[in-house]
């Protein structure tokens, strides 16, 4: 089996990370699998909403750093694993306008849980613990910890957890917002394949228009928000989907999106 597998089924992608007898520690060549996969699901027409997790007990425990720190490397050799292999997958999820959602089972830490903090939203089975634990083996955050957490948590709260890598719980996570929601182990994955597949069923040009100006918005000023708004709006109204929405509103029927 491959220690990671992609898959497409009615609408939703899949990443998932296998190898868990090694808590789905990453190698390099998982990265750019990864990454690739991700790519892939921004140009697949077939691809709606893409699903993140893991195999066995843990979502993931980082980097391998067995294969991390194998054989002797420059500062800038160091610096380049990170810019050109690692990081790909942050940047390619930066340019993908669907919907992605992490399902967090068991451990998630260091490079686990930024990976988790960089898709859209995160649910956590009721067994799930995350910590940003670089600090513990000496590191900094090298996966986006440092931009994503405080983005969710708030400044104070990220550098506490960054500060100390202490543990996180499920019911922790939810409540100081890392997950949108915790659920029964048993039924994390159920749960999560409902929500993608309520995503899926959606109009999918306004859905991606929505994730563009959502994180857009936190760049800008409100008048900028407002024009771009207005004008994805316009593109919005003049899709298939749209007149096909109104008109399943008025029947009283469910819409079925076509993606134009």
């Amino acid at each position: 089996m491959a220690d990671l597998e992609y898959q497409v089924s009615d609408g939703i992608g899949t990443i998932l990370l296998n190898r868990p007898k090694r808590k789905n520690a990453f190698t390099m060549e998982m990265i750019d699998e990864w990454a690739a996969a991700i790519r892939s699901a921004r140009f697949d027409p077939e691809v709606r909403v893409l699903v993140l997790t893991g195999a066995g007990d843990a979502f993931c425990s980082g980097v391998d750093l067995d294969a991390f720190t194998s054989g002797e490397k420059s500062v800038l050799d160091h610096k380049t694993v990170l810019t050109d292999r690692i990081h790909q997958v942050a940047l390619a999820l930066e340019d993908l306008d669907k919907p992605v959602i992490a399902a967090v089972n068991g451990v998630a830490v260091g490079a686990g849980m930024d990976m988790a903090l960089m898709c859209d939203i995160r649910f956590v089975g009721e067994s799930a613990r995350l910590s940003e634990g670089y600090v513990r083996v000496g590191l900094v955050p090298g996966d986006g910890g440092c931009y994503y957490l405080p983005r969710l948590v708030g400044t104070a709260k990220a550098l506490e957890l960054l500060w100390t890598g202490d543990f996180v719980d499920a019911k922790t996570a939810v409540d100081i917002g890392i997950a949108s929601r915790c659920v029964p182990d048993a039924e994390l994955m159920d749960e999560t394949y409902a929500f993608a597949r309520r995503l899926a069923d959606g109009p999918p040009v306004a859905i991606r228009a929505i994730k563009r100006t959502v994180y857009q918005s936190a760049r800008t000023d409100l008048r900028t928000s407002l024009d771009l708004i207005s004008s994805h709006m316009a593109v919005v109204q003049s899709t298939e989907d749209s007149a096909e929405a109104m008109q399943a509103f008025k029947e009283k029927r469910k819409p079925e999106f076509r993606g134009r």
